[in-house]
Parts: structure tokens; C-alpha cells; sequence
């Protein structure tokens, strides 16, 4: 099923498919999904890194959800780190949930700035 939006829509998610390989930064006010492979940095309200998909470069972000890979730092308000999740880097955070045994091997640092 595909979901189109037009330009009255206040919200349309990035969505990087399985297979897809993007060289590049990525920046919006909205969420990204990545079921693919991306090289580059990440900016946005909400990441969703899927079971397939695969980050290398820094993530900037209100909210994470992780799924699948990311080699890099993350700067986060809230970060949730699923079953398969396998992370380098330092993860800087407000809020951290972990669920299952992830494959973290990130340096964790509880954020002191005030969460915007």
C-alpha cells in the first residue's frame, strides 16, 4: 500500500525502502524510516531505524527507535532500543528504554541539558 500526500498536509514521513542505499545527510522537522542503507547524518523529529536498516553517521533527534544498526553517535531526547538493535558510538539521551537483549556496544551519556 502507498501513502501520498499533498502539499496541504502539515506532516509526510522520509521513508528509505529495504534495498535502497543513500549517500548523504537527511534533515526535516518530520520522521524518517530507514529499512535501508544510509551514509550520512540525520536530523529530524523521530528516526525509526528498521530490523534491515543501517545508519553510518550521527543522529540528531527528538525521538529514536531502533531496530536495526547504527554506527555513530546519537544525540536524543528519548531513545528506544529494541531486541535486534546493535549500536557504536556514544548515545547521548534524556529518557533511555531498552527492551530484549540488544547488541549495544555505545558509550551511554545521560543528557543534563534541560529536553526541548
Amino acid at each position: 500500500m502507498l501513502a501520498f500526500t499533498n502539499a496541504k498536509e502539515k506532516q509526510s514521513p522520509t521513508i528509505i525502502g529495504a534495498g535502497c542505499k543513500l549517500t548523504g545527510d537527511i534533515k526535516t522537522d518530520h520522521t524518517v524510516q530507514i529499512h535501508g542503507h544510509i551514509v550520512g547524518n540525520i536530523t529530524a523529529d523521530t528516526v525509526v531505524i528498521g530490523r534491515g536498516g543501517k545508519v553510518v553517521g550521527k543522529i540528531t533527534a527528538a525521538n529514536l527507535f531502533l531496530h536495526g544498526t547504527l554506527d555513530g553517535p546519537a544525540t536524543v531526547n528519548i531513545a528506544n532500543m529494541f531486541s535486534a538493535a546493535q549500536m557504536t558510538g556514544i548515545l547521548s539521551y534524556h529518557t533511555l528504554n531498552i527492551t530484549g537483549n540488544t547488541g549495544l556496544e555505545c558509550k551511554l551519556s545521560k543528557r543534563k541539558d534541560k529536553e526541548k
